[in-house]
């Protein structure tokens, strides 16, 4: 348990590290490590992964890998994160700055990240900034990857090694499932609960607002006074674009700021054959035995035809 708990805190500073002195996002919090920190299994019992926890609104993802795979072969899953890139998110400082995305992929037991000497050149080149690490020492079948940069890396390359199950008994040759998330932006909640400053904040009572101010953190502080007298005095958050103006007249959880969600999460899934090489050794015997068969059939048929032929001209 101890080392656990070390093995996540130095993979916390590490994708600060490289987040950092990498491809950096100015006050970006769409960390998958935070997954890491409160969720054992990235992977509820209903299907549904832990980053819809906190990146609440839906957009599309898609996902290429192989039909099949042999034992001990590296090959890659691409999991797709589009979106458009003239968006911009609104970062915990309430300033505005590009989109970064971030990703999950959950493969079968057995399936593991691949080291950097089994990774193409090309791989390599198009992975430059990506950091890719396991879920857990536990789950070292399942990885995580962001934030990084939107707008170089919207696609984003997991380079695996598929099992041996001449090695690994608890591994067969079958048809496995698996799961794939990414995320754009940042997330509408933190992992506290706390709704972050990418929300619609709505008034927290009806009345009429006397008083819009700025607060020393930069926050507009709404002042809405009840028809009873009830005066009540809310934050909405640095960054935010207000719709409502002093004297307007509001209900309960009105809106009073526009939407400033650019970004959403997506998941999908899809399958992959743990292909027994014999199966394919013994497909391909078949077939040539298939197509000697025809050949010998056509000669066959060619020199009946002849011999025919000879007994009409007779």
């Amino acid at each position: 348990m101890a080392t656990n708990k070390f093995f996540k805190s130095l993979l916390f500073a590490s994708t600060i590290a490289v987040s950092v002195f990498g491809s950096y996002v100015p006050d970006s919090v769409a960390y998958p490590v935070f997954a890491q920190q409160n969720y054992s299994n990235p992977r509820a019992a209903n299907g549904k992964l832990a980053c819809a926890n906190c990146h609440l609104n839906q957009k599309a993802i898609e996902i290429e890998a192989p039909q099949a795979v042999l034992p001990n072969s590296v090959f890659e899953v691409e999991v797709k994160v589009p979106y458009d890139t003239s968006k911009k998110q609104i970062g915990a400082n309430g300033k505005k700055a590009d989109l970064n995305v971030g990703g999950i992929l959950i493969l079968p037991k057995g399936f593991k990240l691949a080291s950097k000497q089994q990774i193409s050149p090309e791989v390599k080149a198009k992975n430059k900034g990506v950091f890719i690490s396991p879920y857990s020492t536990e789950l070292d079948n399942m990885f995580v990857v962001g934030p990084i940069s939107g707008k170089k890396h919207q696609e984003l390359i997991f380079p695996v090694v598929a099992p041996d199950p001449e090695k690994d008994s608890d591994v067969k040759y079958l048809t496995y499932p698996f799961y794939a998330g990414g995320n754009r932006g940042r997330g509408q909640v933190y992992p506290t609960g706390e709704k972050s400053n990418v929300n619609v904040f709505g008034a927290t009572q009806a009345g009429q607002i006397t008083s819009i101010s700025a607060s020393e953190k930069g926050d507009s502080m709404v002042e809405i006074v009840s028809a009873s007298g009830v005066k009540t005095s809310q934050a909405v958050p640095k960054g935010l674009d207000l719709i409502v103006k002093a004297g307007d007249i509001v209900k309960a959880d009105q809106d009073l700021n526009i939407n400033p969600n650019a970004g959403g999460f997506g998941q999908e899934e899809s399958e992959i054959v743990l292909q027994n090489p014999i199966r394919i050794v013994g497909y391909l015997v078949f077939c040539f035995f298939v197509l000697l068969t025809q050949i010998f059939l056509v000669l066959k048929k060619k020199q009946f035809e002849k011999v025919q032929a000879a007994e009409l001209n007779f």
